[in-house]
């Protein structure tokens, strides 16, 4: 198994930061917020919450690039791919279980995973890209 590119892990760990700010900002914020049945005004500012967003996108893209190398992928269309079936089939499946047994709804269901699936997509492109 080869060491990680760790340049592009940070970038990858940074596109799925950068794509959080957009997803739950103006892409699906007010949305995400009804879902939740919160307001802005319930929502207080803390860092502990994009402190441990950081920190487990930093994880997936360790572990992805771990996955790339292993499986010999080198293109931006095999890390693409890899990323996709991860994202659907580990990442949204298990938060399928958790939105059944929380009451989460298909609408917020929907908007958390869908973030993670589509980070879990760029992040696979990116990493397949950039050896």
């Amino acid at each position: 198994m080869d060491i990680p590119n760790w340049w592009a892990v940070l970038a990858a760990t940074v596109l799925a930061f950068v794509l959080g700010g957009l997803w739950y900002g103006p892409l699906f914020g007010n949305a995400w917020m009804a879902a939740l049945g919160k307001s802005p005004e319930d929502i207080q500012p803390s860092p502990a919450p994009f402190i441990i967003s950081f920190f487990t996108a930093l994880l997936t893209a360790i572990v992805l690039a771990w996955a790339i190398s292993l499986l010999g992928i080198v293109t931006w269309i095999g890390g693409t791919f890899l990323g996709l079936f991860v994202g659907i089939g580990f990442i949204a499946t298990a938060m399928a279980s958790d939105s059944a047994f929380c009451g989460w709804g298909l609408r917020l269901f929907l908007i958390q995973a869908g973030y993670r699936v589509t980070y879990s997509i760029l992040m696979g492109a990116l990493l397949g890209a950039w050896q």
